[in-house]
């Protein structure tokens, strides 16, 4: 729920990485951009013609003040104490909130929470937060926890369509091409949540040998059984693998991004809401359950992963904590390295209890509890006990909770000799040594080809719908973009996955068409999106009137049709068009600013917001435009911006700061993506005629990671906050649709969970 630092850049790099693969790695070198045209800078002095004596320059017409300085959230809380001078209105009130306290504004669909006479304005810290911690339906007109949801998600993604935290420019249409002797693609499609991985279970093979040869252009690790291990954010090849080989989990994703309690392996799930606020999950599994080698799945398989993950034996192993937050306990279990129980230390996991051969139950702490997704805390796989726990340890329960027994904790030197064990178990894909739980079970792994073969296994008992494997042979292999439509032609793949963009969908699609029968393919829509994105807490971007206007000043449908080769579109917010919430907002009376392109509106939403100034602080008439900030509300960030080049800075005058609309914009490298922005956004008529001027880095992906976080996450940030723009993508394919803590304005709490450092002014309360 909650993100580290690390675990953002990670996803933020898996989801650049997977933009470019699923879009037929759609990459090419860069075209030459022409050199920015150096403005003069703003003191430099005008130039008398020759021929007559300089005169005194005539006085600047003052410009026209906007009606009121509107401070941003950055501004408002510079300087300030969290929990002294202000908090979270979410942290005031929120906690007690319900939907029917809440209003919605029927001319802009904001929502407005109503308490004891007062009447505050909702922003999206709030708004995430009681999306997914308050929605109990009593004592409100919506029947249902879902309708409850529905309805915050609702209010947030208009709030969001209002502030644009960052700018959709094109949602892919995705295609999957198949050998027609694999059968069953047409009833079970893929879609966004259930990629070929997933679906495969649903279909058979009328190939001579009954096999399915399955693509992907990134590497597979090595790290089958787990793929997590160590990499907060896996490749997609090693994530599908690890479904493939492991299952039988006491909650799924289904088909349609749900989670459901799986019926195949529990038996009974009994929720209990505790008098302290805690909520304790008790779940009876079958006893018929079995590992690929026959031998019985209990209760305990369930609980060692959760355990060694959540100790220091199991940080050591892999580099990284893996506990799980929202389990009751966990901290103290956590530091308890087999020596040291005492205060706040304890070698009992309190909040896991192993309560018979086939019962356990996991406490979910208070401060997690209620939760929309709460059935999530109940999610538990089974591991085989060697796999993590070598042979002389195992666990126990005497009544408190799950501890360890035997050599667990036992050192050489400084370190867990478990440690190094459960390294190595986590790239030993052989059968012989561990078991598998899952469809099929890994036959053999060849590292330099990155080619794995999976086999059935037949003691599996079956998916959360019942249903078993019947293909016999899964080959997993590397595929090259430039080739794989080749391969797939030629016998070499059986598959082709997430194809996209004009000229790699009509090459695929044609092949299709002109086989005669022999391919054949299906195609949905991305649950995400490519973007414009943006540093918000600085510079021109942290104001609204700036991202709406460069919004309008971008012709977002013509990027799409070109980026997509007419493959796809663009939304209007952070949604999959396909997902449940987003339908049942809709049918709430969801409507939403599509932003059609315009100049004229983005003046007037520049104009508006105040940016009506030149660099001497008279009227604007031409070039780029400025923005008095009154120097109560400046920040030194505020104070210090400038272009890239230093050409535009942002300059005092009085005591009041006029900053430049400038847009230093950071692009990724060898990225077609990149590439189209600048004729699309640094170099449009539109941005010139608001009176934009963009500027243009390229690089790599982690230095422009660094950039955005403003942090050496990969050791490459320049140290002084710079860059307000940054193109990628971002996705929506997970069951769980909470960005809580992601919109924080808790300074604790911002530098590691923000999504687009942008601090919302109404989630400020002010306490003095």
């Amino acid at each position: 729920m909650k993100n580290t630092k690390k675990l953002l850049a990670l996803l933020l790099a898996l989801a650049m990485v997977f933009a470019l693969a699923a879009c037929g790695n759609q990459t090419q070198a860069p075209a030459e951009q022409p050199a920015a045209e150096e403005p003069a800078p703003a003191d430099a002095p005008a130039e008398a013609p020759a021929e007559e004596p300089a005169e005194a320059p005539a006085e600047e017409p003052a410009a026209e003040e906007p009606a009121g300085y509107q401070p941003t959230g950055a501004q408002l809380v510079a300087g300030k104490e969290y929990g002294v001078d202000y908090t979270s209105l979410y942290e005031q009130f929120g906690k007690e909130a319900s939907i029917a306290d809440v209003e919605e504004d029927a001319s802009t669909g904001l929502a407005y929470l109503n308490v004891n006479g007062e009447s505050y304005e909702l922003g999206l810290d709030f708004l995430t937060m009681a999306m997914v911690y308050n929605t109990n339906p009593e004592g409100t007109s919506f029947e249902t926890e879902d309708d409850v949801y529905a309805a915050w998600w609702k209010y947030y993604i208009t709030r969001w369509n209002y502030l644009l935290p960052e700018i959709p420019l094109y949602s892919n249409e995705y295609y999957d091409v198949y050998n027609a002797k694999i059968i069953g693609v047409d009833e079970h499609p893929t879609n966004p949540f259930w990629g070929p991985a997933r679906a495969l279970i649903d279909w058979s093979s009328e190939k001579d040998d009954h096999s399915f040869i399955l693509g992907n252009t990134t590497d597979l690790s090595g790290k089958l059984r787990l793929s997590t291990f160590a990499a907060s954010s896996p490749s997609a090849s090693d994530n599908d693998v690890s479904f493939m080989v492991n299952g039988l989990e006491t909650v799924v994703t289904t088909k349609e991004g749900g989670y459901v309690v799986n019926p195949t392996v529990v038996k009974n799930l009994e929720t209990v809401e505790n008098e302290d606020g805690t909520a304790t999950y008790t779940i009876e599994i079958y006893d018929d359950l079995v590992f690929s080698d026959g031998s019985p799945i209990t209760a305990k398989n369930y609980l060692y992963g959760t355990m060694v993950w959540s100790s220091p034996v199991g940080t050591e192993a892999q580099g990284r904590d893996g506990k799980s937050l929202s389990t009751v306990g966990v901290n103290e279990f956590a530091a308890y390295d087999g020596t040291n129980e005492g205060e706040g230390v304890s070698k009992v996991f309190s909040g896991l209890r192993l309560l018979g051969d086939y019962t356990f139950s996991v406490t979910v702490s208070a401060d997690y509890y209620p939760y929309f997704y709460a059935l999530s805390y109940a999610a538990f796989s089974p591991d085989y006990k060697d796999l993590w726990l070598g042979a002389d340890a195992d666990i126990a329960d005497d009544g408190e909770g799950v501890y360890f027994t035997g050599n667990f904790y036992e050192k050489d030197g400084d370190s867990f000799k478990l440690a190094k064990h459960i390294a190595e178990s986590a790239y030993d894909n052989s059968t012989a040594n561990y078991p598998f739980s899952g469809p099929y079970v890994v036959e053999s792994y060849d590292a330099s080809a990155k080619e794995a073969t999976l086999k059935i296994n037949p003691n599996f008992k079956g998916n959360y719908e019942g249903t078993k494997p019947q293909i016999e042979t899964i080959i997993y292999k590397k595929i090259i973009s430039e080739t794989q439509l080749s391969d797939l032609l030629s016998g070499g793949v059986d598959c082709l996955a997430g194809i996209t963009g004009g000229d790699e969908t009509n090459e695929a699609i044609k092949a299709a068409d002109d086989s005669n029968g022999g391919f054949v393919y299906t195609h949905y829509s991305r649950a995400g999106y490519g973007k414009l994105g943006f540093r918000a807490d600085f510079g021109p971007v942290q104001f609204t009137e700036v991202r709406q206007a460069i919004a309008y000043c971008m012709d977002r449908a013509t990027f799409a049709k070109d980026f997509t080769g007419g493959y796809g579109g663009v939304v209007d917010g952070p949604y999959y068009t396909g997902s449940w919430m987003y339908k049942a907002a809709v049918e709430q009376g969801m409507l939403l600013d599509a932003y059609d392109t315009s100049a004229d509106s983005a003046i007037a939403v520049l104009e508006a917001g105040g940016w009506v100034y030149n660099a001497e602080g008279g009227e604007y008439t031409e070039g780029v435009r400025y923005k008095k900030i009154p120097g109560e509300y400046a920040t030194e960030n505020d104070k210090n911006f400038q272009s890239v080049d230093g050409a535009y800075k942002t300059v005092e005058i009085d005591g009041d700061y006029y900053m430049p609309l400038v847009l230093n914009w950071y692009g990724t490298v060898d990225n077609t993506f990149t590439v189209l922005l600048v004729t699309g956004f640094q170099e449009a008529d539109n941005i010139k005629q608001a009176g934009f001027a963009v500027y243009n880095t390229t690089g790599d992906f982690a230095p422009m990671l660094d950039e955005l976080y403003q942090q050496q996450v990969y050791g490459y940030y320049s140290g002084t906050p710079m860059y307000t723009c940054f193109n990628f993508a971002t996705g929506f394919n997970s069951a769980v649709y909470d960005f809580a803590y992601n919109m924080t304005i808790d300074p604790s709490l911002y530098d590691d969970y923000s999504q687009y450092y942008y601090k919302d002014a109404a989630d400020i309360y002010w306490l003095a």
